[in-house]
C-alpha cells in the first residue's frame, strides 16, 4: 500500500469519528523525526481505555462467475491490483474486520496450485496464470494483514465446473485428469463425494492451502452434494428430481460390505470430510479456524413448527446439526436469507434455532443476504430487493440475541456503494466503532511476551508511531490500539509496525493518550500497556 497523504490521512480520520488515524508504514518517503515529543507510561490509561467491543464483522468476497472480484475476467494485474485494494480500503473504512474469499471455485484456484488449474475468472481461460505473474492469494493476505482485517479462505468442496463457465477445462483439471470422479449433473460438474480418492484430493487441496499460506481461517460453502435439479420439459414428470449418478460409486460401497442405505452413505461422506478437514487443521496449523456456511435451515423434524422449506439433510446430505453436536467446526454461518417478516424462514427464529444447537459452544455468526439490497436506478430492477432497514435490523436482533457474535455479509459488492444509504448508517451508526474479532478460547497460540512503544514528531506536526514486539520476528500480530483526542477514546486495529498519527483531531483536541495491546492469532488480548503523551514545555 502506498504511503497517505494528509489529506487521506484527513479522510480516514472522518471515518474514524473521533480524530485518530493510522497510516500504513514502510513508505519510501519517510519524514526526519524531529524528536522532542515523548510518551509517559500511565498505568491508570489502561483502565481508562474502554474494553474493547468484541464482534465478527465480515463479507464474503465471491470470485465464482465475477461477482465480487475480479469484477470480469482478462482484466490485467494491475487492473486486479487495484480492485483488490478498493474492496480492503472500503472494508477497512466500513470497520469491518474480516475478509471470506473464495479462492476455489471449481477444482481450480486463485492462487499458485501444483494440484489444480488457475481459475478461468481471472484470465479468462482456466490454467492461465495472471500476466505479469502474482499470486492473488498472497497478496489478499499480505493487504488485508496490514490493515489489520483477517483473510479466511473459502473453498467449495466438491463443484467441478459452474454453470457459467466459458473456458474450455484445462488440461490439469479433474474432469479430463479423473474423469470417474466427475459427473454431469444439470449444467454443472460434480466431483463424486462417495469416491475416497476424490475426497482425499479435496483435503489435499485444503491442507495444501493451509500449509502455504498465512491465511486465518479455512472455509467451506453449503456446495456439498449438489442442489437438486429436476427433469425439465421434456419428461414425462418435468418437476421429478434428477438422482445424483453416484452409481458407481455406490455399488463399490456395498460390494465392499457396506450396510448403510443410499442416503445415509451420502451423508457419512461428506460427514467424514468435514472431520478430516477440523481434525487436519488442528494437527496442521491449531491457531487456525474452520469455517462452515451451511444453507440456512435445519433438519425439518428439529425446526421450529412455523418453519417451512428445503431440507439439506435429505437434499444436500449435510447433517449440521451432527456436525455442530461433535463441534467440528470453528464458526458456523448458517445462511439466513430471508427477512424478519417473512412467515416460514423467518430470520429471529432460524437464528434462535442454530444458537440453541450450539451446545459445544462453538460461534455462530449469521450469514446476511446483504445483495438483496439493491443500488437505486438499476436496470433491469432485480425482481426481489430489499430496503437497507432490513439489514440494520437483522443486525439489531443478532446483538439482541447473542452480545459479542457476528454476522457475514453477501457480499462485498454490495458494500462497495452506499446502496440506499446502508453505507452511511453502517459508518456512522452500526459499525461507528471498531470491534476486534470474537476470541476463540477453545484453541491455542503462540502469545507476544511483551513489545515497544516510540512516538516521535515529524516535521509537518504529526506523529510517527513505532511498535517492536518481543520477538522481533513475530508473525502476523495484530496491535490494538486506544487513542485518546482530548476526553474521548477510538480504537483501532493494525498488521503494521509503523504507524502516523495526528496530533489533533479535526475538530481540534489533542493527542494526550494511548494504549497498545496485541491480539494472538486466536483473538487472546495481551496486557494494556497505557502511555501520557507528553510534549515539552516551550
Amino acid at each position: 500500500m502506498s504511503c497517505l497523504n494528509r489529506r487521506q490521512i484527513l479522510s480516514l480520520t472522518a471515518v474514524a469519528g473521533v480524530g485518530a488515524a493510522a497510516a500504513l508504514g514502510g513508505c519510501s518517503t519517510v519524514l526526519e523525526p524531529l524528536g522532542g515529543v515523548s510518551l509517559r507510561p500511565a498505568q491508570d490509561m489502561e483502565a481508562l481505555a474502554p474494553v474493547a467491543p468484541r464482534e465478527f464483522r465480515a463479507a464474503w468476497v465471491a470470485t465464482v462467475a465475477n461477482i465480487d472480484w475480479p469484477s470480469r475476467k482478462g482484466l490485467s494485474t494491475a487492473q486486479q491490483q487495484s480492485e483488490m485494494r478498493a474492496m480492503l480500503d472500503r472494508a477497512v473504512a466500513l470497520r469491518l474486520n474480516a475478509i471470506i474469499l473464495q479462492v476455489r471455485t471449481s477444482a481450480d484456484a486463485l492462487y499458485a496450485s501444483e494440484l489444480e488449474p488457475w481459475s478461468e475468472y481471472l484470465t479468462g481461460t482456466q490454467g492461465q496464470a495472471p500476466e505479469p505473474w502474482y499470486d492473488p492469494l498472497a497478496l489478499w493476505i499480505s493487504e488485508a494483514h496490514a490493515r489489520g482485517l483477517e483473510l479466511h479462505a473459502w473453498f467449495n468442496p466438491f463443484r467441478a465446473r459452474q454453470s457459467k463457465a466459458a473456458s474450455p477445462a484445462a488440461s490439469s483439471h479433474l474432469s479430463k485428469t479423473r474423469p470417474d470422479w466427475v459427473k454431469q449433473y444439470g449444467d454443472q460438474l460434480w466431483i463424486d463425494p462417495g469416491e475416497p480418492a476424490a475426497a482425499d484430493h479435496s483435503l489435499a487441496v485444503f491442507l495444501d492451502v493451509l500449509q502455504r499460506y498465512d491465511v486465518d481461517g479455512i472455509h467451506i460453502d453449503d456446495y456439498f452434494y449438489p442442489y437438486p435439479v429436476t427433469q425439465g420439459a421434456q419428461s414425462d414428470n418435468p418437476k421429478a428430481e434428477v438422482d445424483f449418478p453416484d452409481q458407481p460409486s455406490w455399488q463399490r460401497y456395498l460390494d465392499a460390505g457396506g450396510v448403510l442405505g443410499r442416503d445415509d452413505w451420502r451423508r457419512s461422506n461428506v460427514d467424514a470430510l468435514i472431520e478430516r478437514i477440523y481434525r487436519g487443521i488442528r494437527k496442521t496449523k491449531p491457531w487456525v479456524r474452520f469455517g462452515i456456511s451451511p444453507f440456512g435451515l435445519g433438519r425439518p423434524e428439529l425446526r421450529p413448527p412455523e418453519i417451512r422449506g428445503f431440507s439439506q439433510y435429505h437434499k444436500l446430505y449435510a447433517d449440521v446439526e451432527r456436525w455442530v453436536a461433535q463441534g467440528w467446526f470453528d464458526y458456523l454461518v448458517p445462511q439466513l436469507y430471508w427477512t424478519i417478516a417473512t412467515k416460514e424462514q423467518a430470520f429471529g427464529p432460524l437464528l434462535n434455532y442454530w444458537h440453541q444447537q450450539n451446545t459445544q459452544n462453538r460461534h455462530v455468526w449469521a450469514g446476511l443476504f446483504t445483495s438483496r439490497v439493491a443500488a437505486e436506478n438499476v436496470t433491469p430492477k432485480p425482481p426481489t430487493t430489499w430496503a437497507s432497514q432490513e439489514i440494520a435490523d437483522q443486525i439489531a436482533l443478532v446483538r439482541a440475541r447473542a452480545p459479542d457474535s457476528g454476522h457475514v455479509h453477501f457480499s462485498m459488492v454490495a458494500l462497495m456503494g452506499n446502496r440506499q444509504g446502508l453505507g452511511e448508517q453502517l459508518q456512522a451508526d452500526l459499525y461507528a466503532q471498531s470491534a476486534l474479532v470474537p476470541a476463540t478460547p477453545w484453541m491455542s497460540a503462540d502469545r507476544v511476551g511483551s513489545f515497544k512503544v516510540e512516538l516521535t514528531s515529524r516535521r509537518e506536526g504529526d506523529y510517527q508511531l513505532q511498535l517492536q514486539a518481543e520477538p522481533p520476528n513475530a508473525t502476523h500480530l495484530r496491535w490494538v490500539l486506544w487513542l485518546r483526542y482530548g476526553t474521548r477514546w477510538a480504537l483501532h486495529t493494525t498488521g503494521q509496525t509503523g504507524l502516523e498519527l495526528l496530533k489533533r483531531s479535526p475538530n481540534g483536541d489533542l493527542l494526550n493518550a494511548l494504549v497498545v495491546s496485541t491480539l494472538d492469532r486466536v483473538g487472546n488480548e495481551s496486557p494494556r500497556q497505557g502511555y501520557r503523551v507528553m510534549e515539552p514545555i516551550l
